[in-house]
């Protein structure tokens, strides 16, 4: 039981989870806007020992050093590894705060997500079409950069359609190989498919200038990461050939919205 739990910015809880988050504290205080700096978040946490945040806001080092009170951080959105988390979970550990996140959620409707545009744009459902004559993902070669659960199902899904597909990650995945999804070094595999979709973790860029042209031209892209998993200029560069398509489902994952006017981009505007 905690004395007080803080969420230092809006957490987007439904209300029975709103409701439910008082049986686990004496106080709850759920602020609605978001705090403008580290001083801010300082004076909201106060003397809290439960700290709520999502995505927008940042707990680093200076404020765990001013929050003395902290037990226990909850971060409201995802948590893949220290060097990708908005929480300093290096400095918590070493103070005794235990930090939680979210790894799998709404991992189904980024499936769906890829599965219909992708779809869409080979037939020409839309206003674009990929080639001359519409086209199956039968045989369709795709590269799936970070193979961990949403890349998984991805490459799943994509498989049930009879689509070719191919990943890269930081560690082997015997059990996915198993299924028939093959492993090759980056550089490889961005030079063997059709498609490159890259579900990595936030702040992780691993398609750069050098990677861009190994892909080539006439090449779809999606991201399906929290952020971008490119630079940015680079893809701005890759999108200038004229026959290269990027889908992303929000401008957090495209990078710089300056992009979204680009013939060549799809953004839904929507996580």
């Amino acid at each position: 039981m905690f004395k007080k739990i803080v969420a230092i910015e809006p957490i987007s809880l439904v209300k029975s989870a709103e409701e439910k988050l008082h049986s686990y504290a004496d106080e709850v205080v759920l602020y609605e806007d978001m705090p403008r700096d580290d001083a801010e978040i300082i004076e909201r946490i106060g003397d809290a020992d439960g700290v709520l945040l999502s995505y927008t806001s940042s707990i680093g080092r200076e404020v765990l050093e001013k929050s003395s009170n902290i037990k226990y951080i909850g971060m409201c959105c995802s948590l893949y590894s220290p060097e990708s988390a908005n929480v300093d979970i290096l400095t918590a550990n070493k103070k005794g705060i235990a930090v939680t996140g979210i790894r799998d959620y709404g991992d189904e409707g980024v499936v769906e997500y890829v599965l219909s545009e992708l779809i869409r744009y080979l037939h020409g459902f839309g206003n674009k079409q990929w080639k001359e004559l519409p086209l199956e993902l039968t045989d369709l070669k795709v590269g799936v950069v970070g193979l961990g659960t949403t890349g998984a199902m991805i490459s799943r899904g994509l498989m049930a359609m009879g689509a070719d597909l191919y990943y890269f990650s930081r560690t082997r995945k015997s059990e996915e190989e198993e299924k028939g999804i093959k492993y090759l070094p980056l550089n490889e595999l961005l030079s063997k498919v059709d498609v490159m979709i890259t579900c990595l973790n936030k702040n992780v860029i691993l398609i750069n200038e050098e990677e861009f042209k190994i892909f080539g031209n006439g090449k779809i892209m999606f991201n399906t990461s929290i952020g971008p998993s490119h630079d940015v200029s680079a893809l701005k560069k890759w999108l200038e050939s004229g026959d290269n398509e990027f889908f992303c489902d929000s401008e957090g994952a495209l990078g710089d919205d300056r992009l979204l006017n680009n013939p060549h981009v799809n953004c839904m505007g929507t996580s």
